[in-house]
C-alpha cells in the first residue's frame, strides 16, 4: 500500500507596507538646557569586555591569539626592536656629527621688505612685528630674491651678497 505524499507548504510573499513619511522639521528651535543635552546617536560605543567566557565571543584568549610574548600582559616590544637581530640603526655605518643645538636661519627675501613702513630700520624686532619671522631671538638672513624699491638701514640681520648689492644700489645701508 502506497503512502500518500506529504503536502509541501508554499511560502506566500507578504507585501511590505509603505512607511509613513517623516514629519517635516518644526520651525521652532527646542529649548536646550544641560538636562536636555544628549550625545549624537552613534557617537559612543559600549566598551568591549574581553575574556569574560565563551559566550561573549571574545573570551578565553581575549583576541590575543595563542601563546607567546604578545599573549602576555605587557608583552610588547619597543619600536625598532627586530627580535634580537642587530637593529638597522646599528648595522649602517656612522659618519660625521650633527650639532643638536644648531639653529637654522630664518629666511626673508628682500621683496618682502616692501611690507615694512617707509623709513623703518630693519631689525629682528621689526621683522617679527611685520610677521616675516617667527622668532626674533633666532638667526635671520636676508636673501636677494626680488627687487628693492626703497632704501633701508639693516641692523642685526645677516645679509647675503646679492641682497647686500640690491640694498646698497637702492641707497640703503647695512650695519655689521
Amino acid at each position: 500500500m502506497a503512502k500518500p505524499k506529504a503536502k509541501t507548504k508554499t511560502k506566500t510573499k507578504t507585501k511590505t507596507r509603505a512607511r509613513p513619511k517623516a514629519k517635516p522639521p518644526s520651525s521652532e528651535v527646542p529649548h536646550i538646557t544641560l538636562s536636555t543635552l544628549r550625545r549624537p546617536p552613534g557617537s559612543h560605543r559600549a566598551r568591549i569586555r574581553k575574556g569574560r567566557g565563551p559566550g561573549s565571543g571574545i573570551g578565553k584568549t581575549a583576541g590575543r591569539g595563542g601563546k607567546g610574548q604578545t599573549a602576555r600582559a605587557g608583552g610588547q616590544t619597543r619600536p625598532g626592536f627586530e627580535g634580537g637581530q642587530m637593529p638597522l640603526i646599528r648595522r649602517i655605518p656612522k659618519r660625521g656629527f650633527t650639532n643638536p643645538f644648531k639653529q637654522p636661519a630664518q629666511v626673508v627675501n628682500v621683496r618682502h621688505l616692501g611690507q615694512l613702513a617707509d623709513g623703518l630700520e630693519v631689525t629682528p624686532e621689526t621683522l617679527f612685528g611685520a610677521g616675516l619671522v617667527r622668532r626674533p631671538d633666532r638667526p635671520i638672513k636676508l636673501l636677494g630674491m626680488g627687487d628693492v624699491e626703497r632704501k633701508f638701514s639693516v641692523k642685526g640681520v645677516t645679509v647675503s651678497a646679492s641682497a647686500r648689492s640690491k640694498i646698497e644700489q637702492a641707497g640703503g645701508t647695512i650695519a655689521s
